[in-house]
This record gives structure tokens, sequence and C-alpha cells, in this order.
């Protein structure tokens, strides 16, 4: 009986090792996977668990994990169905030059998208950003618009070509480029437009569209107060960002252009309240 108790004592620190360095094989596997992640986040601007799940070929339960410990460690901000870069706050403001080094292909569709609702002859409002500018670069193959815009950059876009431009005045916010304040909203109140193309910085379901600026959501107001169609165009990147002010609700929308990577249920809940939605 000791004979086989001491046999028994001797595997016993054979089988121990090998756990140890299974759980140490997994743990260098995870933190692998979650710098693979961090990588992503910041190509894509935003990642989801779903699609992480199929890209590392791992449970969406494991996925979930990874981004807790991430978001855990300061890495990362979680969101609904996955995550977002820390700096994704409520004040997080970047200037216009960092938003142009972002997601400029997905912009670019979406500019396409929006000039196929104008028609000759129509009027079109603009609001600032890059994903509104790109809009505008794609308005230069018309021959009779008027646009009427908030943004100086926007302006300066269309300066050369014979399209009426009306610049709605006001004090420069230099952070980007546009114009707002109390002569920018008296301005807009004695406009009408056909339609306008909203950018936005935040925009949930729940809360509505959001901007880190309360000046510039006031001068939105004003513009979508002054506009028949109202299309808010934006990267996915923007779905679940809540910042500091609110513009209107989802249900002030007619139409949302944006890329595919929005999340179905999204896609279905707006389309349950009536809202149109094209994905480029």
């Amino acid at each position: 009986m000791d004979v086989v108790t001491m046999k028994d004592r001797a595997k016993t620190p054979e089988t121990k090792p090998v756990a140890v360095v299974e759980q140490a094989g997994d743990s260098m596997m995870a933190e692998e996977r979650r710098q693979k992640i961090l990588s992503l986040l910041q190509t894509e601007g935003r990642v989801l668990v779903s699609n992480l799940s199929k890209v590392f070929n791992v449970s969406q339960i494991t996925i979930r994990k990874d981004l807790d410990s991430l978001h855990s460690r300061g890495l990362v901000q979680r969101s609904h169905g996955g995550a977002l870069p820390p700096t994704s706050s409520a004040l997080f403001d970047p200037s216009l030059q960092e938003k142009q080094q972002l997601h400029a292909e997905e912009k670019q569709r979406i500019a396409e998208a929006a000039v196929k609702m104008v028609q000759e002859g129509s009027c079109v409002m603009l609001d600032s950003g890059t994903t509104t500018a790109a809009i505008a670069q794609a308005l230069k193959k018309f021959s009779a618009l008027t646009v009427i815009t908030n943004s100086i950059n926007i302006a300066a876009e269309l300066a050369s070509t014979n399209l009426e431009v009306i610049l709605t005045g006001g004090t420069l916010r230099k952070n980007s480029f546009s114009l707002v304040g109390p002569v920018a909203e008296d301005v807009l109140a004695e406009m009408h437009a056909d339609v306008l193309f909203l950018g936005v910085d935040g925009f949930d379901p729940e809360i509505g569209l959001t901007t880190p600026n309360l000046l510039e959501s006031r001068v939105n107001r004003a513009m979508i107060s002054s506009a028949t169609k109202i299309v808010a165009v934006c990267d996915s990147t923007k779905f679940y960002r809540r910042s500091l002010s609110r513009i209107v609700p989802v249900s002030a929308l007619h139409h949302v252009i944006t890329d595919h990577g929005v999340p179905q249920a999204t896609v279905d809940a707006l389309k349950k309240h009536n809202i149109g939605i094209t994905l480029v």
C-alpha cells in the first residue's frame, strides 16, 4: 500500500507543470489577440463583437472578455456590440484636419450616394464636417444649384464653380472651420432648402444625434428647421457614440446614409421608424 502511494505521489509533480504551461499559453494567446484587436480599432475606428469573433475564430463570449479586459485597462471604451477608442468621450472634439484622415473611402461612397438625391436647380444645405465636404466636391458636377452652408472650407471648395453659394455668417469656430452663434441662426431662420445633409459626431438610436459643441448643435437645429428633407450622413463608427450636446432625436430624420459597418439591428430599428437608409 505504501509503495502504491509513493508512486502516485511521484506522478503528481509531472502532471501539474503541464497544466501551468497550458494556462500560460492560453494567457499569451489572449494577450496577443487583444493587441491585434487594438490594432484593428486604431485602423477602423470601431470594432464589433460579431466581426471579431469571425476574424479570430473564437466565441463571442471570448471576445467580450477581451474587450472587458481592455476596457478595464483604459485601452478601449465599450459600446453597444463592440468597442470604441478611449478618446470617444462626450467632450472629444477632433479638429477638421484630424477628421480628414479617418474613413476617407467610406466618406467618398457616402458622398456619391448623397448627390443621387439632389436634382438640378434645387437648394442644398450642408453643415460643416469632412463627410459634407466630400459631398460638396461631388456637387461640382451640377451646373445650377444653390448651396447654403455654415462651413468656410465648403464655401471655398465651391467658390470656383457656377453654383450659387450662401455662407451663413456668424462667429468662426476654428476647430471645425464653421460659423456658429446667433447671426448664423438668424440667417438660417430666413432660409429654406430642399435637402439638408447633416454630418454628426454621435448617432445613438436612443439619445439621438449629438455633437461635442453646444453652439454647433444650435446651428444644426436651425438648419433642420429650414429644410424639407433631413439626411444624416456619417460612417458607421459614429453609431452608439454620445457627444455632449443633442441636436435632435432620430425621429427628426427622413434618411440616413452610412456604410455597411452599422449593426443590422440598428438598420432594422431605423426602418421600423420609417427612416430610409442607404448602405454604401
